[in-house]
């Protein structure tokens, strides 16, 4: 299961024996937009000798591809595809574009090439990581909403979003999903009532990554 996305898409190169490798990283949504990112390079650098590509599509149930481009059988596209998971990437491309410079690597050398050109792309893109967030709401009495927003803003486990004023004030909460039910037992805890939080919507939120963190 992927867990990191690149932080920004990049194009790193690299130089061995006279040939010159460069990988082009990008975030992809579909096995489509991975694709067509594919082709775009294809056309872009029509002239290389090679355009290798490994793509992984979705954290889950996710499509795994990887294509040599002529290059021998697993020199290519499979190092490319193996520092992928390695660094546990989903929603990502890489196309490496190799422009031949005369000397054979050997199937080795390729493998070993491929493979860095890839892992010194995704360290110059960097990670993140796309966390689950929700919007919760709850309902207070208006004539106490002061006193419980002064404690809900002194609290780690969530941020107070809108207030909306009626006949009630209803409380926005912005969070990880996974602390919801935390968030329950501190709330029905503080304010001395039992509190169930409402899902308003869910979105994602991106968090840089500490390099040495996977």
């Amino acid at each position: 299961m992927g867990k990191y996305v690149i932080a920004r898409p990049v194009a790193s190169e690299l130089v061995v024996e006279k040939s010159r490798f460069l990988c082009t990283l990008a975030r992809v949504e579909t096995e489509g937009e991975a694709q067509e990112f594919v082709r775009a390079m294809k056309k872009k650098y029509w002239d290389a000798t090679h355009n290798c590509s490994a793509y992984i599509v979705g954290p889950d149930n996710r499509v795994e591809r990887s294509n040599d481009d002529g290059e021998p059988s697993g020199t290519a596209g499979s190092p490319m595809l193996e520092v992928l998971r390695r660094k546990d990437l989903y929603n990502t491309a890489a196309v490496v574009t190799r422009y031949f410079g005369g000397i054979k690597l050997g199937a080795g050398g390729l493998t070993r090439t491929y493979g860095k050109c890839v892992a010194q792309a995704v360290d110059e893109a960097g990670l993140a990581e796309r966390v689950p967030m929700g919007d919760y709401s709850f309902v207070w009495s208006l004539d106490d909403v002061g006193r419980v927003l002064n404690q809900l803003y002194q609290q780690p486990l969530f941020t107070v979003g809108d207030v909306e004023y009626a006949n009630r004030a209803k409380i926005h909460l912005v969070m990880p999903r996974n602390r919801k039910g935390e968030a329950e037992a501190w709330l029905t805890e503080t304010l001395s009532r039992p509190v169930n939080l409402e899902e308003e919507k869910t979105f994602f939120e991106e968090c840089a990554v500490d390099p040495g963190q996977p």
